[in-house]
């Protein structure tokens, strides 16, 4: 199985930086795509950032223009950079992982999540 840990979040102010990381360990054979999802108090969660084996990225459009997701092969780790936050962008966010061993059969491995609290 896949374990992840994220780390990075934290109290800023409006229109600030933080840097998210999500260190990935155990079996990586089958994963085809990284992705950082958040989940603001009451509301459903979203998917803000995904990335595949392939380099390939998305991003919510709520966030482009002011995040970036990126990979650290090296040394197993997923970023989520984030710039000019907004006070909706508060919550928690989750990395996810998600592992195909065969054809239409996935398996979704999570973090504990990291609280992002953007100050008005």
């Amino acid at each position: 199985q896949v374990q992840l840990v994220e780390s990075g979040g934290g109290l800023v102010q409006a229109g600030g930086s933080l840097r998210l990381s999500c260190a990935a360990s155990g079996s990586m054979l089958g994963v085809i795509a990284m992705a950082w999802y958040r989940q603001a108090p009451g509301k459903q969660r979203e998917l803000v950032a995904r990335i595949t084996t392939g380099g390939t990225t998305n991003l919510a459009d709520s966030v482009k223009g002011r995040f970036t997701i990126s990979r650290d092969n090296a040394k197993n780790t997923v970023y989520l950079q984030m710039n000019s936050l907004k006070p909706e962008d508060t919550g928690i966010y989750y990395c996810n992982a998600v592992r195909t061993p065969w054809p239409n059969t996935n398996y979704d491995y999570w973090g504990q999540g990291t609280q992002v609290t953007v100050s008005t």
